[in-house]
């Protein structure tokens, strides 16, 4: 395979060309550098959704309340087709000769090491997340949507492919990992390693602004400059704005009701704006620094301090039936792994719309912001290497995460069915599993530290994302317009808590759906162009 760092060698413009095109664009008052057309259309369409929607938040509650179901019950089929699709074709890649390829060509070395890239890719990819569901999820799947109640296993009639019989707790709760799991591994992970496998062979084997508009030149050629390109990245902002504001969404609930838990601290809607403003303004100091001085360094930080946690549950907990559920998870998500993916003649509605249909669209609205922030840091890597490495290695680490978590919550609600656990609201349900748990206290705080300094990576990751995107793939642009976008990041955020009241978090959710849906077509056509230009790659 010869060097594929040459533009010319699949037929697209030299990079100077490229930046003449996209500089016409650009404009720089007060010192910003904007791409024009996406940074306008983009920046004013959320200033005056804020606006409309805290004017009218009564009708804006009926909504968020309206939209989420209907898309998800509307278009599941189309979620979870997609996402099979996303998986399939990420497995090809890798096993295929294509897989040989090396982001950034023959020559090139990994700027980050393991442990850091590792860091980077969980940090932004499903810090909050993994906090807020990982005792809450395989609970919720035990206790009602699939598994049933411990009396109840097996009696449901919707989904039972582990023909779990009635009473059979193991089975139960190997069904509820099951599911949990498959919400957590290959499917959300492939979604993000194609946006950003994309980004990065683009990029770096062909010289294109690191901006989503970039993965689609094998397909619409010089148009990618034009209204065409404006339209992906402009879609990719508000893909990436909203999901980001989903997650803070899910960290301020979180991040509160620890502090409630622990200090009596208010919970009410004042706390909540305050929490977001204190948080925004420690991720804009991180976004000051930049990379490396900030983001890397936070990412490093929390997964040390996530790693901690989870060996301390592993060990003071009940270590025997966590070693179980993670291996008998395990072995659950991979035999049921295809009826789980199925998005035709289902019965199980509530589990397909109501969490995976929900799901697919919230990693699909968060993949143009992971997937460019994966993009930046994996210069260096094969194709096959960044697969397995993206794909495979977050899929293991969530059977354990959650095995971990949810594990040792499904055991003490087994062995005492009044446990606080198993009613706690579910943004408590990691505290009250800590609990019993010898240092509650500490870990409690922990946990609350963790939640908040993945919102600070969350945030300034995102930005520094938008950032590039609407300054026409600049990685370099004015630290004042990331400062922009970090502070509307939590605007939003805060808006839609707000609005939402009771159902703040079915507004944030409501927002991510709708977003993810368009941008599920744009991934969709990213596959076929990523392949043409990988093709052109190996044959050149």
């Amino acid at each position: 395979m010869t060097d594929t760092t040459d533009p010319q060698a699949a037929d697209v413009p030299h990079p100077v060309e490229t930046d003449f095109e996209i500089g016409q664009h650009n404009i720089t008052p007060f010192g910003l550098d904007i791409h024009n057309p996406v940074f306008m259309i983009s920046g004013l369409s959320i200033v005056a959704f804020v606006i409309i929607t805290l004017m009218f938040q009564e009708g804006a509650t009926e909504f968020f309340g309206w939209l989420r179901p209907f898309l998800t019950s509307t278009f599941d089929w189309f979620f979870l087709s997609a996402a099979n699709i996303f998986v399939l074709f990420s497995i090809f890649l890798m096993v295929s000769p294509l897989g040989k390829i090396r982001l950034g060509g023959d020559e090139a070395t990994p700027d980050y090491g393991y442990m850091g890239w590792f860091a980077m890719l969980f940090a932004a990819g499903m810090g909050i997340g993994l906090m807020f569901f990982g005792v809450s999820e395989p609970m919720s799947h035990f206790a009602s949507s699939m598994g049933g109640t411990a009396a109840e296993a097996g009696a449901r009639t919707d989904w039972a492919p582990l023909g779990a019989a009635a009473g059979d707790i193991t089975a139960a709760r190997n069904l509820g990992m099951a599911a949990t799991i498959f919400h957590w591994a290959l499917h959300p992970w492939a979604i993000y390693a194609v946006v950003a496998l994309s980004l990065a062979f683009f990029t770096y084997n062909r010289g294109l602004p690191l901006t989503l508009r970039s993965a689609f030149y094998p397909i619409l050629g010089e148009r990618v400059w034009g209204w065409w390109g404006h339209m992906i990245d402009t879609l990719a902002v508000f893909a990436t704005l909203f999901g980001l504001a989903t997650s803070l969404g899910f960290g301020t609930e979180q991040a509160l009701a620890g502090l409630n838990y622990l200090f009596g601290i208010s919970t009410g809607n004042g706390a909540k704006v305050i929490l977001i403003a204190v948080i925004t303004a420690v991720a804009l100091l991180s976004v000051v620094r930049g990379l490396d001085g900030g983001v890397k360094i936070l990412s490093e930080i929390n997964i040390a301090m996530a790693a901690v946690l989870l060996l301390f549950v592993i060990i003071v907990g009940p270590t025997a039936t966590i070693l179980d559920t993670i291996f008998s998870g395990g072995v659950a998500y991979v035999k049921e792994i295809i009826p789980l993916s199925m998005p035709f003649g289902r019965e199980d509605t509530n589990f397909s719309q109501g969490w995976t249909a929900f799901y697919w669209a919230w990693w699909i609205s968060w993949s143009p912001f992971v997937g460019m922030f994966i993009a930046r840091v994996s210069r260096g890597r094969t194709v096959r290497e960044f697969i397995f490495c993206v794909i495979v290695i977050p899929t293991l680490v969530c059977i354990v995460w959650m095995g971990a978590f949810g594990g040792t919550a499904i055991s003490q609600v087994v062995t005492d069915a009044a446990a606080p656990v198993k009613d706690a609201a579910l943004e408590l349900k990691l505290f009250e599993m800590l609990k019993p748990l010898p240092l509650a206290g500490i870990t409690s705080f922990i946990g609350i530290i963790l939640v908040l300094v993945f919102f600070v990576t969350s945030s300034d990751s995102g930005s520094l994302v938008i950032d590039t995107i609407t300054a026409g793939g600049k990685t370099d642009a004015p630290v004042s317009q990331r400062v922009f976008w970090c502070t509307f990041e939590g605007v939003v955020a805060a808006t839609l808590l707000l609005v939402g009241g009771a159902g703040a978090l079915t507004a944030l959710q409501a927002m991510a759906v709708s977003t993810g849906f368009p941008f599920t077509i744009v991934l969709l056509v990213m596959c076929v162009s990523l392949y043409i230009g990988l093709r052109q790659a190996q044959k050149a």
